[in-house]
């Protein structure tokens, strides 16, 4: 299985490169900007194995960004009106309607905006690494002092950063990947994209995001805090997050089996913890604006259970829970536990 080169030109006259492979529904892998490379991802044996398996029940859709890979590289607008048209070019090119979205880091905020925007094209949406607010994704002490290398080095930013975000135990995977960020951009890109990524938010579209979302957050990971993860989630109407083991802070180079068969279930059947998925509660019942998580949260209020309990079940922190349980207090107008069961029981909730 080889990717063939096709091109889509955007509204603003950028050409963008893509690659379709396998069949099935549609899941875009949208590019990790600026180090967006599809072709040379695929001459990493751990990557073309972990997109030959996905292609295997789905049809993937790959391209670099503007500015990277083999997309056009003398580009100025790198906002985020800009990816959104990248994206609107490919799956227009391709003749593509309907599918799901797989963002990582900086593209996760593409994800979310587009997702909010065309809700009657977006399916599904898969999110790592990522949050509403672009700055918040790169804060970390270590990733800012990666980003400082830009200026200073460019050859040591970008072998530091594929091991970094990579893993140093990826070996040969890691020196490929080098290569293939090292020849994916420019230093004057890269700082741009990474500037404008940071003043990116979104938080204001997640409401407007309807698909079923799965946010998948490694537990170990020190890039991503895990209440970054845990507040995407729950913020989105449709959030599910589910944990994975071990630190890699590349989606595809640990536990390849559980990621490729979490991705590929939930895009088909949509199902984010390996089981089928079913919503907690009718919808009819969302009549006093509740959303999806909330419902759930009050469903189990409604059981007994304390908000220790339900962090535990739903793999939240307490003060996740803490803050749903506000909300919806507010939002039925019940004092307390007592209130929001005997809401809940009125109309069948519980």
């Amino acid at each position: 299985m080889e990717p063939h080169v096709f091109y889509a030109r955007t509204t603003d006259d950028v050409t963008i490169a893509y690659a379709v492979v396998g069949a099935g529904p549609t899941l875009v892998l949208l590019p990790g900007v600026p180090f967006s490379n599809f072709l040379e991802e695929w001459r990493i044996p751990t990557l073309r194995s972990v997109y030959e398996r996905l292609a295997v029940r789905l049809q993937i859709v790959q391209y670099d960004g503007r500015g990277t890979g083999h997309s056009q590289r003398d580009v100025s607008d790198l906002s985020l009106d800009a990816m959104l048209r990248d994206l609107d070019a490919v799956v227009g090119q391709a003749s593509i309607e309907r599918f799901a979205l797989l963002g990582f880091y900086n593209s996760c905020t593409h994800a979310i905006a587009y997702a909010a925007l065309h809700p009657e094209r977006v399916t599904r949406l898969v999110l790592f690494g990522g949050s509403s607010r672009g700055w918040l994704a790169m804060s970390a002490p270590e990733t800012q002092a990666l980003l400082s290398l830009i200026e200073r080095d460019w050859s040591v930013f970008v072998e530091s950063a594929a091991h970094a975000w990579m893993g140093w135990s990826v070996g040969e995977a890691g020196r490929l990947a080098a290569d293939s960020f090292r020849n994916a951009t420019t230093p004057a890109v890269a700082r741009a994209t990474f500037q404008a990524a940071s003043a990116i938010d979104v938080s204001d579209n997640l409401a407007g995001v309807t698909a079923q979302t799965l946010v998948l957050h490694r537990t170990d990971i020190e890039q991503i805090p895990r209440a970054v993860s845990e507040e995407l989630a729950a913020a989105l109407p449709n959030g599910h997050l589910r944990l994975l083991a071990g630190g890699s802070p590349a989606l595809f180079f640990e536990n390849i089996d559980e990621v490729v068969g979490a991705i590929t279930d939930f895009v088909i059947e949509g199902r984010p913890d390996g089981r089928p998925q079913r919503s907690a509660v009718p919808q009819k019942r969302n009549a006093h604006g509740l959303t999806a998580r909330e419902l759930e949260v009050l469903r189990l209020i409604a059981q007994g259970e304390t908000n220790a309990e339900i962090a535990h079940r739903l793999t939240l922190s307490v003060n996740t829970v803490e803050r749903h349980v506000a909300n919806l207090y507010r939002k039925i107008d019940a004092r307390g536990r007592a209130d929001a069961t005997a809401f809940a029981v009125r109309r069948g909730i519980a």
